[in-house]
Formats: C-alpha cells, sequence, structure tokens
C-alpha cells in the first residue's frame, strides 16, 4: 500500500497556534515504525494545470506568489510563505498519487489532506486548496481521454462540514458528496452537499454509529462510485479541542471498519485521507490516525487476497 507525504514543509506559525503542524510528521514516523508493509512516497508537486481544474487562476497565483489578500489569508488561517504555499500544493500531489494508486491497488492514501473547506476561490479553515475536488478532477479528465467516465463519491467523516468539496461539485452529478458532521460546529453557515447528516453537540458512538449506517445505506441506492475520497478525521473524538461529539477510541476505529468494509463489499477503491484533529494530546490524535492506517492496510491486503 502506497502512502504520500509532505511534512518536510514546515509553515512557521506563530507561537500558540491552534494548527497541530507537528502531527504529520509524527504520523509518518508512526506509520513507518509500526506498519512496515506500507510504502512511504514524497508527494509530487502539483502543476497550475492540475490545481486550475478547480481552482481559479487568480486564486493559484495569488498563492504562489503570496499577494493574496490579508482578508484572504485570514480566512485560511495561515500566514503566507513559501512553505506554505509548497506545503499546500505537495498536499493536493499527494491525494493526486494517492487516487492513481488506489485505482492500480485498491487502497491508496495521504498523510494529510482533505482540505474540504477551500472553494475555487478561496480557502478558509487551514484549508488552501481542495485536494479532493482536484484530484476527482484530474483523474476524471484521464479517464475521459480514454472514453471513460469516473464516478467519484465522498465519504467525509470529519466533525466539520465539507462546505468547499459541497459548494464545487453543486449540481454535478458525477461526484457524490456525503458529509456526518457536527450541526452546530464549523462552518456555521453550511453549503448543501448531496447527503448531509447533521449531529448534535456530545454525540456518541451508539447515535453515530447508527447516522454511518443510516447514510452508508441510502449511499447504496444513490450513487455507483468508481472511487471513495474517504476523509477519517481524528476530530469527533471525545479528546478534541474543536469536536464537540464524543466518539471513544472504539467509536472512531468502528466507523472507519464500516467505510473500508462497505467499499469492499463492493469492490470501489478507496483514498484515505487524514483530515481534521485537533486533540488536546497531540499524542492521542496520531493515535487515532494510526489505527486509520492499519484499517486501510489491513482492507488492502484483502484486495490483494481478492485479486489473486
Amino acid at each position: 500500500m502506497q502512502a504520500f507525504y509532505s511534512d518536510q514543509f514546515v509553515l512557521p506559525l506563530p507561537q500558540g497556534h491552534r494548527f497541530p503542524m507537528a502531527k504529520y510528521a509524527m504520523l509518518r514516523d508512526a506509520v513507518a515504525h509500526h506498519l512496515s508493509g506500507v510504502q512511504l512516497l514524497q508527494a509530487p508537486r502539483a502543476s497550475d494545470a492540475e490545481l486550475m481544474r478547480v481552482h481559479t487562476p487568480t486564486y493559484v497565483q495569488a498563492i504562489a506568489d503570496g499577494t493574496a489578500a490579508d482578508a484572504v489569508m485570514r480566512e485560511i488561517g495561515f500566514p503566507w510563505s513559501e512553505a506554505m504555499a509548497e506545503r499546500a500544493r505537495r498536499s493536493v500531489g499527494a491525494t493526486v498519487a494517492a487516487a492513481r494508486s488506489a485505482l492500480r491497488n485498491g487502497v491508496g492514501a495521504s498523510l494529510a489532506g482533505g482540505t474540504h473547506h477551500a472553494y475555487a476561490d478561496k480557502g478558509g479553515g487551514f484549508c488552501v486548496f481542495n485536494d479532493v475536488a482536484v484530484a476527482a478532477r484530474v483523474l476524471q479528465a484521464h479517464w475521459a481521454r480514454e472514453g471513460r467516465s469516473l464516478q467519484v463519491a465522498v465519504v467525509d467523516l470529519d466533525v466539520h462540514q465539507g462546505n468547499g468539496t459541497a459548494h464545487i461539485f453543486q449540481r454535478d452529478s458525477s461526484v457524490f458528496t456525503l458529509s456526518l458532521h457536527g450541526e452546530k460546529n464549523f462552518p456555521f453557515r453550511k453549503e448543501a452537499g448531496d447527503m448531509d447528516v447533521g449531529l448534535p453537540d456530545g454525540c456518541g458512538d451508539d447515535d453515530y454509529l447508527r447516522a454511518l449506517d443510516g447514510a452508508l445505506l441510502q449511499l447504496d441506492g444513490r450513487c455507483t462510485p468508481d472511487l471513495v475520497f474517504f476523509l477519517a478525521g481524528a476530530d469527533p473524538y471525545e479528546g478534541d479541542r474543536l469536536g464537540r461529539l464524543k466518539l471513544t477510541p472504539s467509536g472512531m476505529q468502528m466507523r472507519d471498519q464500516r467505510v473500508f468494509d462497505w467499499c469492499l463489499a463492493r469492490n470501489i477503491p478507496l483514498v484515505l485521507l487524514m483530515a481534521g484533529g485537533y486533540g488536546v494530546r497531540i499524542e492521542e490524535t496520531v493515535a487515532l490516525q494510526l489505527t486509520s492506517f492499519r484499517l486501510a492496510y489491513g482492507s488492502w491486503q484483502k484486495w490483494k487476497d481478492i485479486r489473486r
């Protein structure tokens, strides 16, 4: 199983900034130590042409050369730097590469990604470019050149609604967006996706998993994807600073397993993305995301057995 990383690009954030920059290198170290069968590869750099399949040329250029307005950067939540611009490109490149790997091998992964608050012309909520949207468009274009169409589903289980992704793909039948999220959490103005399941503050394992089971059951009748992007955000966890839900580590594991099993049962390739995670203890966030990788690796092994 191939997994792509870009943690060598570290943003120079102010002291006390709430974005957990250290978790990406910590996760790569954990995957390398505990999952020797995962091939860790440096993320390629997304090109302007790839980014502009989704994002406006003006926005792409402004991020590249540091001319984005102060208000734009405040909405993203990062100060501009060359490292920020490069990391944003590499994060997209990682998801494009992971998606190609998934189509070949059943499961592919990025150690970052899931930047679902980015719109075509702006970023937001620590998201600069929308990696899932770009990857979907790049792969759809590749399939179109071969005379085929690629149906995509986005299963977004980050605690925050993927408003940028939903907006980009509104009225686009080739991409189905499913989101389970905290109804009262950020973003406070939600965008209409194809299936939105808002959950109350304090939602625990049983109610969450019941809602997920219902959503996956509905997805069966509404979409037949050739590829699934799975945003396995760690922020529904009860120990997350920004999550407001109450999933236990066991509940998080059962959540992930349901998605992997759903895809495997239908022979649908899956792209694993880390999305958010803001644990009071960063080690807990990393442990949750390592579990997501462990389950993904198990699913990949089953894919290998099926294809023999």
